[in-house]
């Protein structure tokens, strides 16, 4: 019952009073964005949601778009604003998600939803993310955040899938209060210590193949 009707009837109600409860810190982040990041507040991405149905998933956006004399974008280091940096590290880039969450496209717990050139490299058990809306935050979250492996991280997600209930989002809510008021474990660049998932996954598709032959 949870899994296939509360779930959803709660993130609605909690995402719509966070939205309202939060509405004035939203519109100062928007404000001190506009000025940091030349007009641009937000960032937009397609991501995979329930079903690997594509939606498009919103966030501050905390770095601006410096190029290098080639006209190329200057690596993230060193295009995230100071304002950007407090955003990204308490979270906050998050809370435009909660749009996300009303619209159904995402819940606020549940498996982060990942870059869509993934979608390929995925074990048929770490597919099972998929089978249930992404959410803001999540086990893999609260358990290393950006600083855990891949493989750990999938199967955070896929330990999530088989136990999800209404005492496990509870405890995952709490833990998220409590991580994000400690600073515990956030990366703000997480490129800087992990490879790309797909670049990782290839790489050990090639040592597998190199050891067989």
């Amino acid at each position: 019952m949870y899994r296939l009707y509360f779930k959803r009837l709660l993130d609605l109600l909690l995402a719509v009073c966070a939205a309202v409860v939060l509405l004035p810190v939203f519109l100062v982040v928007t404000v001190l964005l506009l000025f940091a990041n030349s007009g641009k507040p937000f960032f937009t991405q397609l991501r995979p949601g329930l079903n690997e149905k594509i939606f498009r998933i919103l966030k501050f956006k905390t770095m601006n778009d410096r190029l290098d004399e080639s006209g190329n974008l200057l690596p993230d280091a060193q295009r995230l604003t100071r304002v950007g940096k407090f955003i990204r590290k308490t979270s906050i880039d998050e809370l435009p998600q909660l749009i996300n969450v009303i619209k159904g496209e995402m819940s606020l717990i549940g498996p982060r939803p990942l870059q869509i050139r993934y979608l390929p490299w995925y074990s048929a058990e770490e597919s099972l993310r998929h089978q249930l809306r992404p959410g803001i935050t999540g086990w893999a979250q609260v358990n290393g955040r950006n600083v855990s492996n891949w493989n750990d991280r999938l199967a955070a997600d896929v330990y999530y899938y088989k136990n999800l209930s209404l005492a496990l989002d509870t405890k995952i809510f709490f833990l998220t209060i409590q991580s994000v008021f400690s600073g515990r474990d956030v990366v703000v660049d997480p490129d800087s210590i992990m490879d790309s998932f797909d670049v990782e996954r290839e790489n050990l598709k090639t040592a597998e193949l190199s050891r067989l032959n």
